[in-house]
């Protein structure tokens, strides 16, 4: 009795380690980011970790780090580096994660630039996503940056649908327009 007594201690000791160990080891978790390293950051899940600003009533502003629904394609427990932040123009006080910076031509050639994308691999699957999601694919894109980047600019903020043209065989109607006459004071 007394060693299935020690051998069940034994094993409730076990598991509880491996659960201490695993949370301090365990990985990257979004809520215990701070605002300096939490943007553009994956959690140890594979999801995406995203900044949000909260203003309290007394007006100071918050900053929570907090799990998003996107994940990352390959990536798990990342922290980006400075380095690609900086070679990829990007804030790490970026709020959010929006497409919307796809649209700046400065941006674009940053993120399109050969440091970027040959060597920061989580930033360019996020874009890749993102620019999908817009209709656009990536290394099009960065493509069109090396040539005409206006038209591919303007390609993106249309969302790729264009209006339809007229139908042949469709009849057309036609107005008279008649003059407007003012009327009389009879």
């Amino acid at each position: 009795m007394a060693s299935n007594f020690g051998l069940k201690s034994l094993v409730i000791l076990a598991l509880t380690l491996a659960v201490f160990v695993q949370g301090s080891l365990g990985g990257i978790t979004c809520k215990n980011l701070n605002k300096d390293t939490c943007a553009f950051a994956v959690a140890s899940s594979g999801k995406r970790c995203v900044l949000e600003k909260h203003v309290k009533r007394s007006g100071e502003e918050a900053y929570v780090c907090r799990t998003s629904d996107i994940e990352a394609d390959k990536v798990t427990d990342w922290v980006e580096s400075d380095q690609c932040i900086e070679a990829c123009g990007l804030d790490r006080k970026s709020l959010g994660i929006s497409s919307d910076s796809l649209l700046e031509c400065g941006f674009t050639r940053k993120l399109c630039s050969t440091q970027c994308y040959n060597g920061c691999p989580n930033i360019i699957d996020l874009y890749f996503n993102l620019a999908a999601g817009e209709g656009v694919f990536l290394p099009k894109l960065c493509e069109a940056q090396r040539g005409d980047a206006r038209r591919e600019m303007a390609e993106i903020r249309s969302s790729g649908f264009v209006a339809p043209g007229p139908v042949s065989g469709v009849n057309h109607v036609k107005y008279m327009v008649a003059p407007a006459v003012a009327p009389s004071s009879a």
